[in-house]
């Protein structure tokens, strides 16, 4: 019993030790030089100031975080109307094709996402397997442009975030008792009805879920702007990577990380409070 205690208190001071470290530590330290001015010859001088704070309102600056936003809901809607049939399905097929449905759901999650997003380069460019293809069946002309535009992103982001989305939803639609479905039928309710009225309403929890699991990595997924949509595709995590690697002007980067982290946190506490609200509808 002393045994299985000791260790139990090991494990929690060592990941305890492993988030100080590595989490917070880190994001104290971006806190801090947020607050401090840019010394071109070097990374900051501790002078404080808040205009970093102040020019992120800037028109030019502002326009890249309201084109993230609405790549990130956009995002999130192609992977809910994506996911959501798939979940559906997953969760109503057999349960002897249900683990190889699974495993292929999981499967990308085994190679790194940059790898899969060069793989989307090789099937988008001009000579690519997808204009080869047309070509060769004599669909188009000549190559058509997918790489380097708003589709190719809106697809890199949707390929590499639709896991997120697919395995939430299936936990819940899983869960879903199928004796309220047929209730619903019995009283002359549509399949349109059906959805609308029982399915949708006690899959929020999934919706909810695999929304924000997909809105708030995208915020954040520079590579892919940057591969598939070139330097016309700038969002907030190209703009952050920018002023770190680029500019060197780290206040200001860390200022744009913070508010990147404000917003994120912002999504967390309305999902909480909308899980809170629905727990207390279910319950009553």
């Amino acid at each position: 019993m002393n045994e299985n205690k000791g260790f139990k208190n090991t494990a929690i001071t060592v990941n305890m030790l492993w988030i100080c470290l590595f989490v917070l530590v880190p994001n104290l330290i971006v806190v801090v030089i947020s607050f401090l001015e840019r010394d071109p010859a070097g990374f900051f001088r501790w002078e404080p100031t808040i205009s970093h704070y102040i020019d992120l309102f800037d028109p030019v600056n502002a326009r890249v975080f309201t084109h993230s936003l609405s790549y990130s809901f956009g995002t999130t809607l192609l992977t809910l109307a994506v996911g959501y049939p798939f979940g559906w399905f997953l969760s109503r097929v057999g349960r002897r094709r249900r683990p190889l449905l699974l495993m292929l759901v999981i499967v990308p999650f085994w190679t790194s996402s940059l790898i899969r997003t060069y793989a989307l380069v090789i099937l988008m460019k001009a000579n690519g397997v997808i204009n080869s293809l047309l070509l060769t069946l004599g669909l188009v002309k000549g190559p058509v442009s997918i790489l380097y535009t708003d589709v190719a992103v809106y697809v890199g982001l949707v390929y590499s975030l639709l896991p997120f989305m697919i395995l939430p939803l299936y936990a819940v639609l899983e869960k879903l008792d199928t004796r309220l479905l047929e209730a619903a039928r019995d009283l002359g309710a549509t399949r349109v009805q059906v959805f609308m009225k029982v399915v949708l309403p006690l899959s929020l929890p999934g919706v909810m879920a695999g929304s924000i699991m997909v809105f708030l990595p995208s915020l954040g997924l520079f590579y892919i702007p940057d591969l598939l949509g070139g330097a016309k595709s700038m969002l907030v995590g190209n703009f952050i990577k920018n002023q770190f690697l680029t500019s060197g002007n780290w206040p200001f980067g860390s200022a744009a990380s913070v508010f990147l982290i404000l917003v994120m946190v912002s999504m967390m506490a309305i999902y909480l409070l909308v899980m809170k609200r629905f727990n207390r509808s279910v319950m009553s």
